[in-house]
């Protein structure tokens, strides 16, 4: 019987990027996506249609994830699926947090439900570091609490991680929780760096940023992101459910820092003017220290540190506008 992995939100950005790798191994892909971030030419023409199957799908609404189960279970036996679907919009969520229940739980909840109804082990999810909320100087580490997100993007991711624990302890057979970092690379569709090159490509004299510039977080590139991810799911775990922050290695780099590197790549006479206070908006966690030694004790390590991902994909994403 064929092999299908559903990779829910894989025409998104890191979803893109780990479709790739998947496809380097056997079996079928089955790709949901609402395409409201994601793209279909980000997974267009990977593979043929016999091996990838990209199907627009709202992953918050019963009927459609339904469907899109048993059109993936006619196909093969569905052995995981990889939830990257959520809002990355966090200003928005704040100011609507109608956005971030639809999209960033309801998601969750849906897809729970499904593999209930067709019997699917294992989960991959995608989590993230603003689960852990603001608490200051302290290292953030996988059994730290309690865990005070500060956004409703974070209050439901971890809202999200519960009912994945929940439903371990009811049917499924294996959860991986991933705790993601600050991402980059392409194709880019949210973050610092595209937001300061769009900006520079709207005004190339100045270059508006939220915050002081002191604002500073560890960077991973997807490549090494991908990388983590498909190490963790080959490791055999003690009892059903893993929860690992990945990262790298390094203490970050500031929003000034990208700011300059950005400028210099993509307007290099454009001046700088920084806002007021150390956070860019409401439910931004200003500086925290990750602790990635759960993950390192797997033998795992980054390729690259927070200055190179960030230069490597300020590059990218200045070449994905054609710069």
């Amino acid at each position: 019987m064929t092999s299908v992995q559903i990779v829910a939100g894989g025409a998104g950005f890191i979803g893109a990027n780990l479709v790739r790798r998947l496809l380097e191994e056997n079996g079928v892909l089955v790709v949901l996506d609402d395409f409201s971030r994601g793209r279909r030419e980000y997974v267009h023409g990977l593979a043929d249609s016999d091996r990838l199957v990209v199907r627009e799908c709202d992953l918050a609404q019963r009927s459609e994830v339904q469907a899109a189960f048993a059109d993936a279970a006619r196909r093969g036996t569905v052995a995981e699926v990889w939830h990257l679907a959520a809002n990355s919009d966090i200003p928005a969520g704040v100011e609507n947090p109608d956005i971030d229940l639809r999209g960033t739980f309801l998601t969750t909840f849906e897809i729970l439900r499904a593999m209930r109804a067709f019997s699917v082990p294992t989960l991959h999810f995608a989590s993230s570091s603003a689960i852990y909320g603001d608490l200051g100087s302290a290292v953030l580490h996988e059994s730290i609490g309690p865990l005070l997100p500060v956004s409703n993007y974070g209050a439901m991711k971890l809202a999200s991680e519960a009912q994945s624990c929940a439903a371990a302890e009811a049917y499924l057979g294996r959860v991986n929780i991933f705790r993601f970092p600050n991402v980059v690379g392409v194709p880019a569709t949210h973050g610092v760096i595209l937001d300061f090159t769009r900006k520079l490509l709207q005004d190339g004299s100045v270059l508006h940023v939220l915050g002081d510039g002191t604002q500073q977080k560890a960077y991973l590139h997807v490549f090494d992101l991908v990388g983590a991810m498909l190490a963790i799911r080959r490791r055999e775990i003690v009892g059903k459910v893993e929860v690992v922050n990945i990262g790298p290695v390094d203490d970050g780099v500031s929003v000034r820092w990208i700011a300059e590197q950005v400028v210099q790549r993509v307007s290099p006479n454009a001046r700088i003017a920084f806002g007021q206070g150390n956070r860019g908006w409401v439910g931004d966690v200003p500086k925290f220290t990750y602790s990635t030694a759960r993950l390192q004790s797997y033998g795992w390590a980054p390729a690259l540190d927070s200055r190179t991902a960030v230069r490597r994909a300020i590059d990218e994403i200045a070449t994905q506008h054609g710069l």
